[in-house]
């Protein structure tokens, strides 16, 4: 175990300051590097917010036993290995295959070296180097690595029978390989000649490096994964356990068999030498198990908290729900709702009918029916003379949830209007003092609700779509606009229950789990390059049978960076040279609002036949008459993503098909993605998979859900001491008085993690 030594700092120190007392060498320009760096990983808005808690907190992503590294003689095909090399020769040569014009020159880079025991046989170590500074890349290295250079490698052995030797091939040569010892330039982490005097690794240091098991991270700004180690090691060092405050009550400890924080924070960086390394590889040490829990519980808790100040808030008056009431919303349904529908529409009915204001989640599969459930919920709130409102994340969205609504309520006494950015001012301003006299009943729009000249004379129902694509400062401005008003966020992606618990563990959750009747489960095909001809025919098939196409693209225009197909180019392909006897309409987020309504009413009306767009028609575009979705480059997208495009399909009665078009350039996991579309058309099943293959963050934008990120729990790996946190929690919460739950209270209140935990 680590102990402290003389030049004490705190949790609480400034990381601009550690070089006021001599860290690892750290000069004032590098503390401000480091600070400035960790401020990126942590989300605060200034450096001068990063604290030694935040580097402490920036956790390995593996570790290496070091103590006892590989020999060149001991390597076997396949082998995951850690090795200590000397390098005999490094170069880097450029491939000769034509790049086609301004594309940068690719070039492979080699590194053949020995090992302590020289076996006779040198291995190599290479990696791809590309890009607009390719060329000063390679001479970086060149002049880096040269004959002598002692440095460290860890990865996949390879055996190359055609040059007799094993391989590794690196894909982040500044994680993967770390220098020791140079005979050639410093070993800084930075290429500025400005930077190196403070930069410069000490060789005092070198222990920490070898002989032991040691921690690898991930790049942080300049430092790489050796300076960092070194930085942490000396601040870890230079503290005292006293100054490791406790965050966790000794009974809680007791009863969860969790070590001390200070123990843990300088276990979880520097393992001791008697511990099991596959614990720390599967994140199952006593360090890691210590961390994880505290992760989920202060999460937990400020959650709760949130959740109970919501049940004491009160609303001006609960709604009227009669017959009366009910009679007004069976005279305008279109169908006959489903068991679902009415299920969740009797848990919002409940809600809207209490004191307290309605915090309701309504989840649904695409095409399950969420939006008629919201109209029937707006519905009941105008007839208790309240105003709504319906906020989208997207002008598309908006216009066809406005065109929808108000041909349901037609015959009706109620208006309906749209506000969105792209209205003319003086059209603005006439809705806003509409809005504001209360001569509006229901207003739906994009963000344009939130501006500040938006005022509601009686705002009594937020419904907010597709919610995760809004931040919590959007959405607690438009709940401001009402007193307490019932608020149902929605979202046709299905959130895994793992997930619904942390980041919306303050929301009552419904689900609609059926679809409709009469629809026909979408099939699901996943075609390479080589397949193309089948896709054109399954097209001049389904627009001869009067039905219509998608064709999605990932980007809009030519990437210098991606060698991509783009929409604009393949549009106008697509017209000319593959389909020049239909009418094929280009859709993306480029274009004028005007210009795209033009362009998706010639779709809904049946005009136009093939649609080529980007993703801006991935979330809640309804053309029950398109019957294919086609998706290029299908491997650049995440499973939800996918899953939200193929809904746009499927749903009308006739058969729909879903085209996962894909280049020959797939990794693994891309090819698990494709193979679990073709699978499944459950969304749950596909958030799951989602959330385990990308994490919640990428899922569902937690960056803007409220609350901070986990920053080493994964709620998918760890669910049982995510429950065992909220079980913990919720046992403090219950104890509301109890000086130990103030005290919690007071934390969360002062830690700036959670300052927007107590929004809604």
């Amino acid at each position: 175990m680590i102990g402290p030594m003389p030049g004490a700092i705190s949790l609480d120190t400034p990381v601009e300051e550690l070089h006021s007392f001599r860290i690892a060498r750290l000069g004032p320009t590098l503390s401000h590097k480091l600070a400035n760096a960790l401020a990126g990983y942590t989300h605060k808005k200034s450096s001068t917010e990063v604290t030694v808690e935040d580097l402490l907190t920036y956790f390995p992503m593996r570790y290496e036993d070091r103590s006892r590294p590989a020999s060149i003689k001991d390597l076997q095909d396949g082998m995951e290995a850690s090795l200590d090399l000397t390098v005999v020769h490094a170069h880097g040569y450029s491939l000769k295959a034509p790049r086609g014009y301004g594309r940068p020159q690719l070039y492979i880079f080699e590194v053949f070296a020995t090992d302590a025991a020289r076996s006779g046989r040198d291995v190599i170590v290479w990696w791809f180097v590309s890009g607009r500074r390719a060329y000063e890349i390679v001479k970086y290295y060149t002049e880096r690595l040269v004959r002598g250079t002692r440095f460290i490698t860890f990865g996949t052995w390879e055996w190359e029978a055609r040059r007799s030797t094993y391989k590794l091939r690196l894909h982040k040569p500044a994680d993967e390989l770390e220098v020791l010892v140079t005979t050639g330039q410093p070993a800084d982490d930075v290429s500025h000649p400005e930077q190196k005097e403070e930069n410069v690794s000490d060789p005092s240091l070198a222990a920490i490096h070898v002989g032991r098991r040691v921690p690898v991270y991930r790049k942080l700004g300049d430092f790489n994964s050796k300076r960092v180690r070194e930085i942490v090691h000396a601040a870890l060092s230079s503290l005292e356990d006293k100054a490791i405050e406790e965050t966790l009550p000794a009974d809680l400890r007791h009863r969860t068999h969790l070590i001390g924080r200070a123990q843990a924070l300088r276990e979880i960086h520097f393992p001791p030498p008697e511990v099991s390394m596959d614990d720390y590889e599967l994140s199952r040490s006593q360090a890691h198990l210590r961390m994880i829990f505290e992760d989920f519980f202060w999460i937990a808790f400020a959650i709760g908290l949130k959740r109970g100040r919501r049940i004491k808030e009160k609303k001006d008056k609960p709604l009227r729900i009669d017959k009366n009431v009910k009679d007004a919303i069976a005279s305008v349904l279109p169908f006959k709702l489903t068991r679902a529908q009415r299920k969740v529409t009797a848990e919002i009915f409940n809600d809207m009918q209490s004191t307290a204001p309605m915090n309701r989640l309504l989840q649904g599969d695409v095409g399950s029916g969420k939006t008629i459930v919201a109209v029937i919920a707006m519905i009941a709130a105008m007839e208790n003379d309240l105003q709504t409102a319906l906020m989208a994340p997207t002008e598309i969205l908006a216009e066809q949830h406005a065109r929808n609504v108000k041909r349901l309520l037609a015959k009706t006494p109620y208006r309906v209007e749209l506000l969105t950015g792209s209205l003319r001012p003086a059209a603005k301003r006439h809705l806003q003092n509409a809005l504001k006299d209360g001569e509006i009943h229901a207003c739906i729009g994009t963000q344009a609700l939130i501006q500040e000249a938006v005022a509601f004379a009686n705002l009594g129902l937020v419904v907010i779509d597709e919610q995760h694509r809004f931040g919590v400062m959007q959405r607690a401005e438009l709940r401001a606009r009402g007193l307490n008003p019932d608020v149902l966020v929605m979202t046709a992606t299905p959130i895994p229950r793992s997930l619904a618990m942390t980041v919306y563990g303050d929301l009552d959750v419904s689900v609609i789990d059926e679809l409709p009747p009469g629809r026909t489960p979408i099939e699901t095909l996943v075609y390479g390059e080589d397949q193309r001809q089948e896709v054109k025919r399954l097209i001049s098939r389904e627009v001869k049978a009067g039905r219509q196409v998608y064709v999605v693209y990932p980007l809009v225009e030519e990437s210098e960076k991606m060698d991509l197909k783009d929409a604009t180019r393949r549009y106008e392909y697509l017209r000319y040279t593959v389909f020049p006897k239909l009418s094929v309409g280009l859709l993306h987020g480029k274009m004028k609002p005007a210009e795209k309504e033009r362009v998706m009413n010639a779709f809904v009306a049946g005009e136009t036949k093939i649609l080529v767009s980007t993703t801006v028609i991935e979330v809640g575009v309804d053309v029950p008459n398109a019957s294919v979705m086609i998706v290029e480059h299908a491997e650049r997208f995440g499973l939800s993503q996918l899953h939200q495009l193929r809904g746009r399909v499927g749903r009308g009665a006739e058969k729909s098909f879903c085209i996962l078009l894909t280049s020959d350039k797939k990794t693994a996991t891309a090819e698990e993605r494709l193979g679990i579309m073709a699978k499944t058309n459950n969304g749950f099943i596909i958030a799951e998979k989602d959330l385990e293959l990308r994490g919640p963050g990428e899922l569902l934008g937690t960056k803007q859900s409220g609350l901070p990120e986990f920053r080493i729990g994964n709620i998918v790996r760890d669910q049982p001491l995510l429950e065992l946190a909220r079980r913990e929690a919720d046992f403090y919460l219950s104890k509301e008085k109890s000086a130990v739950t103030a005290k919690m209270t007071a934390r969360i209140r002062q830690d700036p993690r959670f300052g927007l935990a107590a929004v809604g």
